[in-house]
């Protein structure tokens, strides 16, 4: 087979779950802490524990109180940039080095490290403010004096603490007591897993029948639980109540779990704590926080290091040339601090503070109004952006399940249509109110054709069975509870469920006329039309689950004692289970290719006998002990045969606003997006058709399920035939493919237009981040809204958390935070362009800026017999960098070379800067051969025009060099602020104005000769004129692509 891929599996790759904080055994060793053990919580005895435990505060920060400038300080100097000027400062206290006055190197050096401090302790102040007011929150506690308020952060493994309604779950507890009468409580996992579906938990059995919660102090009972880990998917753990007679002992798994910052759904629930702080699983899936380090800042790192070369160089040749005489290893080190103004130190100071301004504008834009910039340091990194991954709930959803459409193979319901349903339920229900439903349902199933009012009603009927679906009343001011409850009053009515589409299917069947009103374990009521109660007792339930992708419910009509099964499920499965049609197929591909949630529904009518007979089998399996679950899945499967098909249901999560446009601008600005989610398979695939994140002229490759090397290998094959197509994969088939096939997984993915990872742990997301880091080289953005996206944003280059209905976990851990998906686009073309240009551009100005003085002083050097003596001294040097052209330089930073609606519209622009032309190689050799030569001719130019005295060849240099300077912005600017004409004229009159007080270096009565005036004139001219020729002549026959949109 040519196509094959060499078998070459990775060697015992180190995986990512080493590297979790607190997760690994490793890092607790290193960190001085103990490995985590399991532990004995007794209920409401903290003082009874076995071990330390870790206080329950969250920490987001870099730095603490002791290590915040020594680490400030760090990561400064490890550049070597910043190390290089401060060994030059150092060197000037050594007397036989020293070339001028010590604060012209310490005052700059100084700034430098001013501004970048006071830049970092704001930044960790606002992050102390964060996670204080998340620590601050309060709660309930169980004591023996009654209930009493604590703080989150004073929480202790062992309290019991009361957790209400929509509250957050502090620390990870065990589920004790609800005041839930159906004995369970949702909860809403989205922070944790990415998941929407709520989840059902169950209490501890013995705790539950206690009359108060108060008892639960009464009795002597504790908690054995395994050690903490980062799976939040399974529980392994005891309860034990020793006082009595015998002593209760009961399992407990994932369903009694309440994990850390989930959220209670439905009612009032009391835990006992055993896990807080770092041992927390959501902390434990979360990677630390880390300095993130711009790649255009490595970049100008870079160059810097080419310029030290250069001055090494020049300084040799300087030596070279005086034959080495005398102590030439102390001269080596006098040039290297003449020519130090090659490695400019303005740089680190203008870049950082142009980092400030982009910020400033960022959140100052009003057409992405909320939006927060919380990592000053890389809005760079917004330019250059090749990878996005984007979490699908809550991010590109809002999260909301609206029912699109009902579909009976001959006919097909929308929303325009929902009157025409709504009628044919009336008409059912009207024809003859005396008869039971059930009984007229029953007379015209014995009709060779069934009326089309029939075939809707026996839809909705199934639509309004199968589910697990509760409605609960709740007091709305007028009405109380129990009495809502007793009259299913429709204003107090919330229906709660593990789904979202489960809610909307019941929503809209009750919008046509068929309400769920009551739900317990045993029974359902429905409400007709015409107010009449429908009582089904619920026999056997059959729960969703991943592996089947499906669910069942059988129910016996009360009125009529019939029993029916129902069934719902995926296409793929259910397609084999109905009877033969010729329309199944088609119809599901259609509703799927609109982006809905298909739901194919069937029903089976069954006999008494032949449910008892099942009944005795479904209870023997079940008893069984080995093989249960396969048991039980045959004796159901047996049921599942021939069932009758009655409807296709189509749900739509609604997308954020503008998502598609968005996606569509970033895939025309190269940008390759990926979806990963913790949600299923189907709802990933249906919501990138939906979004268009999979074009309508691509095909979609799902990638199977595998379990070993073999099968992995079988199907990457198969992957690699594929062309230009979108590639869907769970988790659990991507962490085999990355055991065995990193390398060619990575490089088949990375050619995908688009790649959906579904059913993804928050560690997974941070591991294909980092993976596509170390492929492909190229710079990643992470998009998320939950917690469980908190990993995957601090790996990023680029972390964007959008605040949404997750909470504010993402946002506050994330580098920028946004309100909506669609900012996204205006972030990236026009802040993420423009600042990246901009600070290219200002940081090759900055260094010709440096260059053309320091060639001045070679060219004086060179005609003084290589003299280390300096050309300007005092003032002069440092005016240079700062009063005199500091304005007009750092004015770039306002620039920009097409309006932002022309940067959003045509978002091919955007495109350019990944191959990072603004700041190359060859832009910055075009830079220095400007600045050699400017450097040049001023200096030559001064020195055949001076008068007899040196004295005048500094007064024409310098203001030749100053002019020529002002000019050269000018001649950079593409689009003029009025700012930047304040800042080149306030230079200029600054620099006039000094002329007074230096006359120490300057003649103050030559400046004012017509001869000073046209020596510095011609000067002037001739190093400015022919560069702004050939930009004419550039711009004329070889304009950049941004210029012809602007013409």
């Amino acid at each position: 087979m040519t196509d094959n891929i060499p078998l070459q599996p990775v060697r015992q790759k180190k995986r990512m779950d080493s590297k979790h904080r607190g997760g690994c055994c490793e890092c607790l060793r290193c960190c001085g802490r103990r490995e985590p053990r399991p532990r004995s919580v007794w209920l409401g005895h903290p003082e009874k524990r076995d071990q330390r435990y870790p206080r329950n505060v969250i920490n987001n920060q870099k730095y603490n109180f002791f290590t915040f400038l020594p680490g400030v300080l760090f990561n400064q100097f490890k550049y070597f940039f910043n190390l290089y000027f401060l060994l030059l400062a150092c060197s000037q206290f050594v007397v036989e080095m020293r070339l001028g006055a010590l604060y012209t190197y310490w005052v700059p050096l100084g700034f430098v490290l001013a501004v970048t401090v006071i830049r970092e302790a704001a930044e960790e102040l606002r992050c102390y403010m964060r996670d204080k007011e998340v620590n601050s929150q309060i709660y309930s506690k169980l004591t023996a004096r009654g209930t009493v308020k604590v703080k989150s952060s004073n929480i202790q493994v062992g309290d019991l603490i009361i957790v209400e309604k929509n509250q957050r779950v502090p620390a990870d507890m065990i589920f004790l007591r609800t005041s839930e009468k159906n004995g369970s409580c949702f909860l809403r996992t989205d922070q944790l897993d990415g998941e929407t579906d709520w989840k059902l938990r169950l209490p501890v059995t013995c705790t539950q029948r206690l009359p108060t919660a108060s008892d639960l102090l009464q009795i002597r009972s504790y908690v054995y639980a395994e050690e903490p880990n980062i799976d939040i998917h399974n529980f392994v753990g005891t309860f034990t109540r020793e006082d009595s007679d015998p002593p209760v002992n009961e399992s407990l798994s994932i369903e009694n779990t309440l994990w850390a910052s989930t959220v209670i759904a439905s009612g009032t629930v009391v835990g006992v704590v055993l896990y807080t702080g770092r041992e927390l699983r959501s902390v434990m899936n979360t990677s630390n926080p880390r300095s993130k380090i711009g790649l255009f800042d490595l970049e100008v790192n870079c160059l810097t290091k080419i310029l030290f070369g250069a001055l090494v160089v020049v300084s040799l040749v300087m030596v070279a040339l005086q034959h080495f005489a005398g102590r030439w290893y102390l001269q080596i080190i006098r040039f290297l601090l003449l020519f130090s103004n090659i490695i400019p130190i303005s740089l680190r100071v203008n870049l950082d503070m142009g980092k400030i301004v982009y910020s400033w504008v960022i959140r100052r834009d009003s057409k992405i109004p909320g939006t927060v910039v919380r990592s000053s340091t890389i809005p760079e990194q917004l330019g250059r952006i090749s990878y996005l991954l984007t979490d699908k709930t809550g991010t590109l959803t809002q999260n909301e399940m609206v029912f699109k459409r009902l579909h009976l193979g001959t006919v097909a319901y929308g929303l325009d249509s929902m009157d025409e349903v709504q009628s044919h339920i009336f008409s059912i229900y009207t024809q003859q109110p005396q008869d039971p439903p059930a009984v007229k349902g029953l007379s015209l199933a014995t009709k060779v054709r069934r009326s089309m009012s029939s075939r809707v009603h026996e839809a909705i009927k199934a639509i309004a069975l199968c589910h697990n679906v509760t409605p609960v009343y709740e007091s709305n001011g007028v009405t109380d509870q129990a009495e809502a409850e007793r009259h299913y009053e429709d204003s107090c009515r919330v229906y709660q469920a593990s789904s979202p589409d489960e809610v909307a299917l019941v929503q809209w069947t009750e919008s046509v006329g068929l309400t769920l009103v009551g739900r317990d374990q045993s029974s359902v009521q429905l409400r007709s039309p015409g107010g009449h109660i429908l009582n089904f007792t619920i026999l056997q339930i059959f729960p969703f689950t991943y592996e089947s992708k499906r669910m069942g419910i059988i129910v016996r009509d009360e009125s009529t004692g019939e029993i029916t099964f129902y069934m719902k499920g995926a296409d793929v499965v259910m397609a084999g289970i109905v009877q033969y049609n010729d329309w199944l197929e088609e119809e599901c591909g259609n509703m799927a290719r609109e982006g809905l949630r298909v739901l194919v529904v069937a029903k089976k009518s069954l006999t008494e006998e032949q449910y008892q007979d099942f009944e005795a089998r479904y209870v023997q399996a079940k008893l069984s002990v080995h093989d249960r679950s396969l048991k039980v899945a045959t004796v159901i499967e047996s049921l599942e045969m021939e069932m009758e098909l009655l409807c296709l249901t189509g749900v739509e999560d609604q997308l954020q606003t503008d998502v598609r446009p968005t996606l569509e601008t970033l895939r025309n600005a190269g940008i390759k997006v990926w979806m990963l989610t913790g949600d299923k398979l189907e709802t990933a695939t249906c919501t990138a058709k939906n979004a268009h994140l999979v074009t309508r002229t691509q095909d979609i490759h799902i990638f199977r399920l595998v379990t070993n090397r073999g099968e992995a290998h079988l199907e990457l094959n198969a992957f690699r035939r594929k062309h230009d197509c979108a590639l869907v994969i769970s988790g659990d088939s991507l962490e085999v493919c990355l055991k065995y096939y990193e390398c060619e997984f990575m490089e088949l993915a990375c050619q995908c237009p688009a790649v959906v990872c579904c059913r993804c742990a928050p560690t997974q997301k941070a591991q294909i981040v980092r993976l596509l880091q170390e492929r492909t080289g190229r710079l990643t953005c992470a998009v998320g809204d939950g917690g469980n996206d908190v990993s995957m944003i601090q790996e990023a280059d680029c972390g964007v958390g959008v605040e949404g209905k997750e909470g504010k976990q993402a946002s506050l851990a994330a580098d920028f935070s946004i309100t909506q998906f669609k900012h996204l686009g205006r972030l990236l073309m026009v802040h993420g362009r423009n600042s990246y240009k901009r600070s290219a551009a200002l940081s090759q100005f900055v260094i010709h800026r440096s260059l053309c003085i320091s060639t001045m002083q070679a060219v004086f050097s060179s005609v003084f017999y290589f003299a280390s003596v300096p050309l300007y001294q005092g003032f002069l040097i440092i005016g240079y960098s700062t009063i005199y052209t500091m304005f007009p330089v750092f004015s770039l930073v306002l620039d920009k070379d097409v309006k932002s609606e022309v940067a959003m519209l045509y978002p091919e622009l955007y495109k350019d800067l990944l191959k990072g032309r603004p700041l190359s190689y060859k832009t910055f050799l075009i830079w220095v051969l400007i600045s050699i030569y400017q450097g040049s001719i001023i200096m030559y130019g001064a020195l055949l025009l001076f008068e007899s005295e040196f004295v005048h060849i500094v007064a024409i240099s310098f203001t030749s060099l100053i002019l020529t300077e002002l000019l050269m912005v000018a001649l950079t600017i593409q689009t003029w602020h009025w700012l930047m004409i304040v800042a080149e004229l306030l230079s200029l009159s600054c620099y006039i104005a000094s002329l007074v007080f230096l006359h120490e270096f300057i003649d103050v009565y030559f400046i004012a000769t017509l001869s000073f005036l046209w020596k510095v004139t011609v000067i002037t001219l001739v190093s400015c004129l022919p560069l702004y020729v050939l930009k004419y002549l550039r711009r004329r026959f070889s304009p950049p692509s941004y210029s012809k949109l602007t013409s």
